[in-house]
């Protein structure tokens, strides 16, 4: 199982200094925070994409590459690529170079966000958020799994003959997961393609969840990929550390009350009780984390927020070491103790090449020889006699 943090890349008045990061701070922070995470021996790192103010997140391809190249073992992802509004043939390129720069160090969460002012201005209308995810990633799974696509859709343009370069590292696309928080044909789309499942696992109660990621594993093996136990699901969840519980509340309490996602709503207290956030010891956080088993079953990645909310770097850091000295070598091996048999790993590129290949060299997608009208002319990968076209 596969342990790490997820950040929304938020830029937020600190309650309690009054201070508030410039984007420059908050953008070497994050890559800290990731560096770090590696350090203490987590296994994930993941940043959102958001285009408006408070967020700085708006390219995350350009921030995991940086951090890969500062990383050597790390994975990273996202929480999360914008499916909707983003162009597919974009995605697909974007992520596959990522890919190739960080080893197979990457794979990503799609979803629609939460930021309905985000649609016009990429000229999409939200009201055609769903079909748009649908379609968007239809031709996405095509431009990875394919090497020349013809298409036709609703939302954009047709594609003839075309080629995404560079193709995915060693011909085996990132890993996908979909994210949702309330969407049931999400989780069908996740089933359908035998894709993973993330579900943030944050701002609502378990039984919420609970519905969704059993609908996704009982899609899941009605599409043959497998039985619901071997469904692919990630989690998140929220922490804050400190060796006394009670110094953790009483830290962590202004944040809260402040906060834009959850300030002036209920209770810190209250707020625990409902959902998965924990404020407590390094226990306490354990114990909470290892109810989600019970809820979910067994699941493949576990990711935490902790660096929202105004928390100045050094507090993030604490958080950052605490978790991976701390929380997670017990969680690693309560969850491993407990884990039912034949549940699969989290999927990596190793893994996923493994899969395909066995013992077999990986295939290298090359184009042919130029014949004068690779830039006019057909796509150079139209005729490679190693090159199968529809998988």
């Amino acid at each position: 199982m596969q342990f790490g943090l997820m950040s929304v890349s938020d830029i937020t008045r600190d309650p309690v200094s009054g201070r508030t990061p410039s984007e420059a701070e908050r953008i070497q922070a994050i890559v800290a925070i990731a560096e770090k995470a590696e350090e203490v021996g987590l296994d994930v790192f993941a940043v959102g994409e958001h285009h408006n103010p408070p967020f700085f997140s708006s390219s995350p391809t350009t921030l995991l590459a940086y951090i890969a190249a500062r990383t050597s073992r790390l994975q990273l992802s996202t929480s999360t690529t914008l499916i909707t509004t983003n162009d597919p043939v974009r995605i697909a390129e974007e992520y596959a170079m990522l890919q190739h720069l960080s080893g197979g160090r990457s794979d990503l969460m799609l979803g629609r966000g939460n930021t309905a002012p985000v649609y016009p201005w990429f000229g999409k209308d939200i009201r055609e958020g769903l079909p748009l995810a649908l379609e968007n990633y239809n031709l996405l799974h095509r431009l990875w799994t394919e090497d020349v696509v013809d298409w036709e859709g609703r939302f954009r343009t047709p594609l003839q003959g075309f080629t995404s370069t560079p193709r995915p590292l060693d011909d085996v696309a990132p890993f996908v997961w979909h994210g949702s928080i309330r969407t049931p044909e999400i989780a069908e789309q996740a089933a359908y393609y035998g894709d993973g499942f993330f579900a943030n696992n944050i701002f609502w109660p378990k039984e919420h969840y609970m519905r969704l990621i059993s609908f996704y594993r009982q899609r899941y093996a009605h599409y043959g990929h497998g039985t619901p136990e071997e469904a692919i699901v990630g989690l998140g969840g929220q922490a804050f550390i400190a060796a006394r519980s009670q110094d953790a509340v009483d830290r962590f309490r202004p944040y809260f009350a402040e906060a834009p996602v959850y300030g002036n709503g209920p209770s810190m207290e209250d707020f625990m009780e409902q959902t998965p956030l924990t404020v407590g010891s390094p226990q306490q956080v354990i114990d909470k984390t290892l109810t989600f088993r019970e809820h979910f079953g067994d699941y493949q990645r576990q990711l935490f927020l902790v660096d929202h909310a105004g928390l100045p770097l050094e507090t993030v850091l604490e958080q950052v070491e605490l978790l991976g000295t701390e929380v997670v070598p017990v969680l690693r091996r309560e969850t491993e103790s407990r884990r039912a048999p034949g549940v699969p790993e989290a999927p990596t590129h190793a893994s996923l090449v493994r899969a395909r290949y066995g013992d077999a060299q990986p295939r290298q997608p090359r184009p042919n020889a130029n014949r004068g009208d690779n830039v006019t002319g057909g796509s150079p990968y139209q005729d490679s006699d190693d090159a199968p076209v529809g998988r």
